[in-house]
């Protein structure tokens, strides 16, 4: 098969940012498929032009990069106009490929479906839908879009997509009430979860060189790596580091995003010398950022719909060997707390955070135990490959399948 995908924020090793679809395109390629990625030349986590990668692509894998905004993050309206821009640029792109059997698109950003339903007319394959956040229904529960014409205009393009796309793919299992919702019959619906390519990780890595340079010696890391975005509920990390400002634990927050520049701020306004704020780092890195914490911190804000979620970054602290300290209820709980790899907080409470950090640093044996189930848990149920054989399952069902019917006006009609 010849698969495009059309992702604006895909990441490969040398960028910041979750690497799931890369490492699916890996094992996809190494299956013998050929693999095409349509991306921004813009990291979307910095709003800086991406670097050229040092890593090589397998064979059988190609990207191409459009240009972009590299003003993404200064305004809602600057955000529009690069998601509209890319979705379409990536439709001139895809439509000068040869030979494509399946388009992927995946949300968010959602506009950018449109190219990727549209390519699809002209494959046997059509189209798969990824859902991997629930938006605008995530931006409406913070506040970010109105319950308005605005909101309800993305349902309405969101629920003609579902409609024409073959399958629906979803990376949470807390997302199919959602689906159902819309009607979607549950043939059409597959479930292929976030994990983590286990590989990637040495739990037995201690990490020694970085927390020097953070000047962590002697003290008990708790590492946040990610978004440090409006979503994430960070101020818990500044309050938790005040509680516990007299101990030897310290926080380190890895990443970037829109609230990087107030976290620093306050840390400094309110004199935490037990916080540091690290750039982002490539994923290529993570091995080592991982391997400096003593337990990882994983937190959204306090949102029903944030409960659906499976974040990314939890798979990763588990593959590590880390305890995770956990301030997201739902169905990433559940998770965590069958493997007994962690310990969960109420979202926004720093008081529990601070108390879950005193546990942690005073138990090592207990906290070291955590992290050998989570690596368990994560090795035997959400191991990259499997979940890549997952994928390329749901692909094969379509290629294989009769082609869409075509209408008088020459458009392809969704197959169950």
């Amino acid at each position: 098969m010849h698969i495009l995908l059309i992702h604006q924020v895909f990441a490969g090793p040398d960028d910041p940012g979750g690497t799931r679809h890369y490492e699916i395109g890996c094992q996809l390629v190494a299956q013998g498929h050929r693999f095409t990625v349509i991306t921004s030349a813009v990291n979307y986590l910095t709003g800086e032009a991406a670097d050229r990668p040092t890593t090589a692509l397998p064979e059988g894998m190609r990207v191409i990069r459009i240009a972009g905004r590299t003003d993404i993050h200064r305004s809602y309206l600057a955000r529009a106009r690069a998601f509209f821009g890319f979705a379409g640029s990536a439709l001139r792109a895809a439509t000068a490929l040869p030979d494509v059997d399946v388009v992927w698109g995946t949300s968010p950003p959602l506009v950018q479906l449109v190219p990727a339903w549209l390519a699809s007319r002209r494959c046997a394959g059509g189209f798969v839908l990824e859902e991997r956040d629930l938006w605008p229904e995530f931006a409406v529960g913070m506040g970010v879009v109105r319950d308005g014409a605005l909101a309800r205009a993305a349902l309405r393009l969101k629920r003609f997509l579902y409609a024409r796309a073959r399958r629906v793919v979803i990376n949470s299992p807390g997302f199919l009430p959602f689906l159902e919702r819309y009607g979607l019959p549950a043939k059409k619906i597959r479930v292929v979860p976030n994990g983590v390519d286990v590989h990637q990780f040495d739990p037995a890595a201690r990490g020694e060189t970085l927390r020097a340079a953070w000047g962590a010696e002697g003290r008990f890391v708790v590492l946040y790596a990610g978004a440090l975005g409006p979503a994430n509920g960070l101020d818990i990390v500044l309050d938790a580091a005040e509680v516990l400002r007299d101990t030897p634990a310290m926080f380190v927050l890895v990443g970037d995003g829109k609230a990087r520049g107030e976290l620093a701020s306050a840390a400094e306004a309110r004199g935490l010398d037990n916080v540091r704020l690290v750039p982002a780092q490539p994923k290529r890195a993570m091995r080592d950022v991982l391997a400096a914490a003593d337990a990882c911190l994983a937190t959204l804000r306090d949102i029903p719909l944030f409960r659906t979620t499976y974040p990314n970054k939890v798979f990763d602290y588990m593959a590590a060997g880390r305890p995770v300290l956990l301030a997201i209820d739902g169905v990433i709980r559940e998770v965590v707390e069958r493997a007994g790899a962690g310990i969960f907080v109420p979202p926004g409470d720093a008081g529990a955070l601070a108390a879950a950090v005193r546990r942690l640093r005073s138990s090592p044996a207990e906290a070291r135990a955590m992290g050998e189930r989570g690596r368990v848990c994560v090795c035997a149920e959400f191991d990259r490959k499997r979940q890549a054989t997952d994928f390329e399952r749901v692909l094969h069902e379509l290629v294989a399948a009769e082609a869409p019917r075509v209408d008088a006006l020459g458009l392809g009609r969704e197959v169950a």
